[in-house]
């Protein structure tokens, strides 16, 4: 069964940037557009304290890309979609010819 890449993200890598005074500032930079295949996966609630969160994983796939190339998500990395955000923690070929990557993320936000 093919993916349905209909939900548009983009990517976002965490980079260093000049601060102005001899140091650096982190900054997450945008790499791209890509059409994705969101689903949930599990979620859960914790308890911080005042502070209550709920944290969703999800199962995103998109178009394979070749190792080392800027188009090509990796752990650490991040999708946005507007306000949202998707923290991907893992990265595997779908299929043996690598058309598709499955992107294992997650979401979190204060409830």
């Amino acid at each position: 069964m093919s993916p349905r890449l209909n939900r548009l993200l983009v990517l976002e890598d965490r980079q260093r940037q000049p601060d102005g005074s001899g140091g650096y500032s982190e900054a997450w930079v945008a790499l791209g557009e890509i059409w994705a295949d969101v689903s949930a996966r599990t979620g859960r609630g914790t308890d911080l304290g005042p502070l209550a969160t709920a944290r969703t994983g999800y199962r995103i796939v998109v178009r394979g890309a070749p190792v080392g190339t800027p188009s090509r998500p990796v752990a650490g990395q991040r999708f946005r979609e507007g306000p949202r955000l998707f923290r991907i923690e893992a990265v595997a070929e779908r299929d043996s010819e690598g058309r598709h990557l499955i992107c294992f993320a997650h979401e979190e936000v204060a409830a």
